[in-house]
């Protein structure tokens, strides 16, 4: 029996999970409207996309998507099925699947992976559908995708990297995506799309079998409508039971990083700090500018990976080259690399002693600093996503988890603008309790 609702397509998550177990629904009919919902308006499926459509899939898989949704319905008819199972997905295309092409959203790499990678091994486990792979930023070395369209308004960037995992779910062809983050790629299209996400503590979703970009900034982890939806996402991708008590967020710290704010975020943000314990107190005697440190770190990362390539080189696009320039140029030596790691880790030690010191549950801040600007121009040339990464990326250099969601709607441009909780390591299902709990005040926003 199908739920009353307009259209499955349009369920969340956990709306969708309790309907599958309940089975008033069916992995069929839940699959078949995400499909629909594709085919409707998603456009023709390019790499390059055109100013008509959202673009959000590189490919659809229909007929094993069908199939996967038959097993997962025989799985919830015989009982005791995981709270995933039946729920359809999307990964962003640097998530090696068995049999099924891996493409980077990059004309230089066609591969058939022979195995699983270990994030999709997990959430395959767990009965959740397989529908296609989703586009990233070429080799996701941008905060553009711009080959995608923003669901609020398609002349506007949907960010990235994971910028078609972000248009998908804001466009409701799939309750739940992938993505990753080395300078912000699972949160800034979240913001710009006005979706949730969770940037885990670094190294708490396995990264075996996912394309690399710079494999000690590199987090994988969830997409979805809200950070409820996250959290079962993030516990089958983590291979974890989320702890049934969380500590609550008792005291909030502004920031001490922000600056330059778009008035559409800086409004939004006062409003969502408004429903927050933040407390006053002296800014932490630490390092806040990373200088050209991460960008150096994440260039020389991408040789190692992108060697394999080089007889591709003219296939890549402009911004991408530009990237391996620049690692190639600024090579650094082994002890170099040492002491770049030696600092993090110094950094990440005294952002530990400031939250401690002073009993700092989170800190908050807008996740980025404007809305969606428009597309374009991101491929043209690296390193022009500034504004973009220039809040997060500093959380993948000490790894500490983040999550983020919608903080509201702009007064006067009408686009999504977002906020996010940072916390300690380990701090993820705190954050993810806390998140919830906020964005049921701010309330949702859909396109």
């Amino acid at each position: 029996m199908i739920p009353a609702v307009s259209d499955p397509a349009d369920l969340g998550v956990l709306e969708a999970a309790g309907l599958l177990s309940s089975r008033q629904l069916s992995s069929r009919e839940l699959v078949d409207a995400c499909l629909a919902r594709i085919a409707d308006g998603d456009g023709r499926h390019s790499f390059d996309g055109d100013p008509g459509s959202v673009n959000a899939w590189v490919r659809v898989y229909e007929e094993q998507a069908r199939e996967a949704a038959a097993r997962a319905d025989e799985r919830l008819a015989a009982g005791d099925a995981p709270l995933l199972c039946g729920i359809p997905i999307g990964l962003k295309d640097l998530y090696a699947v068995e049999g099924l092409p891996l493409t980077a959203s990059s004309r230089a790499l066609d591969e058939e992976p022979l195995r699983n990678c270990e994030a999709w091994a997990r959430l395959g486990a767990e009965g959740t559908v397989l529908l296609g792979h989703l586009h990233t930023h070429e080799f996701a070395a941008g905060g553009t995708t711009d080959q995608v369209g923003n669901p609020w308004d398609l002349s506007r960037s949907a960010g990235g990297s994971s910028g078609g995992s972000a248009a998908a779910l804001a466009s409701r062809t799939t309750p739940a995506a992938t993505g990753t983050d080395t300078a912000g790629s699972l949160r800034i299209p979240s913001a710009l799309c006005g979706t949730a996400t969770v940037k885990p503590t670094l190294g708490v979703v396995p990264l075996r079998g996912i394309v690399p970009l710079g494999p000690t900034l590199d987090h994988a982890g969830p997409m979805a409508r809200s950070v409820a939806d996250c959290e079962p996402l993030l516990a089958a991708m983590a291979s974890v039971r989320p702890p049934d008590e969380r500590r609550p967020l008792r005291r909030v710290a502004l920031s001490p990083r922000i600056a330059g704010l778009d008035p559409d975020v800086a409004e939004n943000f006062e409003r969502a700090c408004a429903l927050l314990p933040v407390v006053s107190v002296p800014p932490p005697p630490l390092r806040l500018d990373l200088g050209l440190d991460l960008l150096d770190l994440l260039c020389a990362g991408m040789l190692v990976y992108h060697r394999g390539l080089a007889d591709r080189r003219e296939l890549y696009r402009p911004s991408t080259r530009g990237f391996l320039r620049r690692g190639e140029e600024r090579a650094m030596s082994a002890e170099q690399y040492v002491a770049l790691q030696e600092g993090r880790a110094d950094l990440r030690a005294e952002w530990l002693d400031w939250l401690g010191e002073h009993e700092i549950d989170a800190v908050v801040e807008p996740t980025v600093p404007i809305v969606a600007r428009e597309r374009g121009h991101g491929y043209d040339a690296p390193f022009t996503d500034v504004a973009e990464i220039s809040l997060t990326h500093y959380w993948d250099w000490t790894g500490f988890p983040v999550v983020s969601l919608p903080s509201g709607l702009g007064s006067r441009s009408g686009l999504p603008t977002s906020v996010s909780l940072i916390g300690p390591p380990g701090a993820e299902w705190d954050l993810l309790a806390a998140g919830t709990a906020l964005e049921q005040e701010l309330g949702p926003v859909t396109p």
